[in-house]
């Protein structure tokens, strides 16, 4: 790559974003994107401005509204100051792992995801599914790649069942430290193009970070040998710019994926399973022994999996259970604004009625 400054469209920018932009904005507002967020800054550039902007500065309204990763900015021409964040074409976000019942945002504006795992102990079938979903609730394109073809027996065969979990699926197997193996993925690393790697850890996201950067941007480590499971080595979510011209994300392994309003997204990945619950005698049925249950049958026919039948059922499960919490924390939290509404307006209150009574 050469040192030429960037246009916007270098940064991803498309008709999306400019169709967004009021035409007072054109000549006073710099689009920045967010290439980076860290405790109390974000690292923004653009063609008019590069460097770190407090987060002090950006107004967020609610989870959904915080800045993350991917993001454009609008900020004042002259004092760098953001003005507003611009509507988003795609959002990554899951529950926040442990207890908390906030949305953690991943990453925004991505328009592949290349969904990480590895031929070996690490291969979950159910994890892949979960990934999906998470790519198809966002809209975006997946692609499962699975690394260490170079260590499997057979490695067709962990092809042949990723394959199955949606129709239509590119499924690459490779060696992520070869960029022959890996030239494969230049299609959706052109020019403007943004793609993020997702998967759990030790899968070998690093490596293939590196391997399509090429550079030794993000540091790897082996994984354990006596369960293949792998140890965290990318520790924040950053944007990286490929030499095709394309954007690359790569995130923290997750081994904690907790879904939650993505039912646009199940309702894709597990179209199979869907559409027989629809032939059901009962518009109610569960699935389990009703009688004139399509899905027990296509189950006792052998063309569904009972294993998919139970992952699917979990998953609907695990998201109905998060939406309740965050509509319930939601709620929680309109009657908090509210009240301090009331509050701020009886002390406003009070206070032109004390300096009214003074005057007099």
């Amino acid at each position: 790559m050469n040192n030429t400054p960037l246009s916007l469209a270098d940064y991803g920018w498309s008709s999306h974003f400019q169709s967004q932009l009021d035409p007072k904005e054109l000549g006073t507002t710099a689009p920045v994107r967010v290439l980076a967020v860290h405790r109390g800054t974000i690292e923004v550039a653009g063609p008019s401005f590069i460097g770190s902007l407090s987060t002090h500065m950006l107004e967020e309204s609610d989870d959904e509204g915080r800045t993350t990763v991917g993001d454009w900015l609008l900020l004042d021409q002259q004092t760098h100051r953001p003005l507003r964040c611009l509507e988003r074409h795609s959002l990554f976000k899951r529950r926040e792992p442990g207890t908390g019942r906030s949305i953690q945002l991943i990453a925004a504006n991505v328009d592949t995801l290349f969904i990480v795992s590895s031929c070996n102990q690490d291969f979950n079938l159910a994890r892949l599914e979960r990934f999906l979903t998470l790519a198809r609730d966002a809209e975006v394109h997946p692609i499962v790649i699975l690394t260490k073809a170079d260590l499997a027996d057979d490695p067709s065969s962990y092809m042949a069942e990723t394959a199955t979990l949606l129709p239509g699926l590119l499924v690459e197997c490779l060696d992520a430290r070869s960029r022959r193996d890996v030239a494969c993925l230049k299609p959706w690393c052109g020019h403007g193009q943004t793609v993020a790697l997702l998967g759990s850890s030790g899968v070998g996201k690093s490596t293939l970070a590196n391997t399509l950067l090429e550079d030794n941007v993000q540091a790897t480590r082996d994984v354990r040998a006596d369960d293949a499971k792998g140890r965290h080595t990318t520790t924040g979510r950053s944007l990286h710019r490929l030499s095709a011209g394309g954007w690359l994300l790569d995130t923290p392994g997750m081994r904690e994926l907790q879904l939650t309003d993505s039912e646009h997204g199940l309702e894709d990945v597990f179209a199979d399973i869907v559409n027989l619950a629809a032939e059901c005698r009962f518009n109610d049925c569960c699935h389990q022994s009703e009688p004139g249950c399509a899905v027990l049958m296509a189950i006792e026919r052998g063309d569904l999996d009972q294993n998919r039948l139970r992952r699917y059922q979990k998953l609907i499960a695990e998201n109905e259970t998060n939406r309740a919490s965050l509509a319930e924390r939601r709620s929680r939290d309109r009657a908090f604004g509210k009240m301090v509404k009331r509050t701020m307006k009886g002390k406003r209150l009070r206070q032109e009625s004390w300096t009214k009574t003074e005057g007099e």
